[in-house]
């Protein structure tokens, strides 16, 4: 007896078990999906880029040793020259601290920080993307659960109806006729509902890759996010404009562009630089060499190669330029597709609501009056299937309604 009254609440803690909230599926995603990761990697590697071009900044010193084997050495005796072969060596450390390039090194520091900066915000793009994808697969597997229900309750309808319409026939008050349409209704609806049993699990299966975790097949789901609706702001353009992620991508691309430009160009103007090292030389004879000094470097002739680095940064400033010029313009494009099917979808839930009330009167009155012999079986089929279409056509208007939606969320670089 304690065994059965275990069982009950044992079945409870299993239905409460594999419930799964929208929020819960676009968190496992975010950690799961090998993208999101890679680009968590490319962040780390943009800091150490910019880690790499800070140190320029920094003396730079080398540690250096030379031993040769077998070298010529010249020293005078009685005014004239001599030679002498004999083996060698020196050790030495090498110091060399940048002084001042007219911001060559700043602006590529600068230019490796604004990549960094790229590299996340390509990252929360890529997780409000994600996400959008999370929740139109999520919302998919809503309706397809919602449409099997239709679907099994329209095949139970036209059961019901191929039963009755056999009784008929027995009784003399139908043809065969009735009983072979109401049965070709039923495999078309049979079939009906295996499709949309494909469907949702075809939406189930690629949740489930995307979350990482196998979906139950009875699990529970939020029906709610297929109700949500949207609140037409006027400052949602200038929002949009202001917190996409992809122009602000173009926006960090300019910028990084002008800052590689101006650094191409003061490399025509060289650089001045602290030098100075200390070496254990054993050469014949055995001393030390220091050095301490200033070195100017200014660039005479380079083939061309530092104006075309210029002329190619400039160039890429422009193109980054024309690309925000041309992503917004498409962006204000989506946005007002977008508000325009939100209001068309609204008004056609409120039509399909309307139509699907109005079908199923229709559909009582008919089931009566074909039981009584005053209707005919078209007349039936006619009713249920407007019935049916109204269902579906609300819930097909209810998905499409909150798919735009979240496509704004996503223009406006949300989660």
């Amino acid at each position: 007896m304690k065994k059965l009254l275990f069982l009950p609440f044992l079945f409870v803690g299993i239905v409460q078990a594999t419930t799964l909230t929208l929020q819960e599926s676009i968190e496992k995603t975010l950690q799961n999906y090998p993208d999101a990761q890679s680009l968590q990697l490319k962040i780390k590697q943009s800091k150490l880029a910019y880690r790499s071009s800070l140190a320029r900044y920094l003396p730079q010193v080398n540690l250096d040793a030379q031993y040769n084997l077998t070298q010529t050495y010249i020293f005078p005796f009685n005014g004239k020259f001599n030679t002498k072969d004999d083996t060698g060596w020196n050790v030495g450390v090498n110091l060399k601290q940048k002084v001042w390039d007219f911001s060559k090194t700043t602006s590529q520091i600068k230019a490796s920080q604004l990549d960094r900066e790229i590299a996340k915000l390509s990252l929360l793009d890529f997780q409000a993307l994600l996400a959008y994808k999370v929740k139109s697969l999520y919302k998919l597997m809503v309706v397809q659960r919602e449409a099997i229900t239709v679907r099994e309750q329209d095949l139970k309808a036209k059961k019901a109806y191929y039963a009755q319409a056999q009784a008929l026939v027995k009784q003399g008050l139908k043809t065969s006729a009735d009983a072979s349409r109401f049965l070709s209704a039923l495999y078309s609806a049979q079939d009906a509902l295996a499709i949309a049993h494909a469907n949702y699990e075809k939406a189930k299966n690629t949740l489930s890759l995307y979350t990482g975790e196998d979906i139950d097949a009875n699990v529970t789901l939020d029906n709610a996010q297929l109700q949500e609706n949207f609140l037409k702001s006027t400052e949602i353009q200038k929002k949009i404009l202001a917190k996409n992620y992809a122009l602000q991508i173009e926006q960090k691309n300019i910028q990084k562009n002008k800052l590689l430009q101006k650094s191409a160009r003061a490399e025509h103007y060289g650089s001045i630089d602290v030098v100075a090292s200390y070496h254990r030389l054993n050469t014949l004879n055995t001393y030390d060499s220091s050095l301490a000094g200033i070195t100017l470097n200014i660039p005479l002739y380079s083939g061309g190669r530092i104006s075309a680095q210029a002329q190619k940064a400039a160039l890429a400033s422009q193109i980054a330029k024309e690309q925000t010029r041309s992503k917004e313009l498409a962006i204000k494009d989506e946005l007002a597709k977008l508000l325009l099917d939100i209001q068309r979808y609204n008004t056609t839930i409120e039509a399909k609501k309307a139509q699907r009330d109005a079908a199923k009167e229709t559909k009582e009155v008919l089931d009566g009056r074909y039981k009584e012999g005053l209707a005919t079986y078209i007349e039936v089929l006619d009713a249920t299937s407007l019935l049916l279409n109204a269902k579906l056509g609300l819930l097909e208007a209810y998905y499409s309604r909150s798919l735009s939606i979240d496509r704004i969320i996503y223009l406006e670089g949300k989660i």
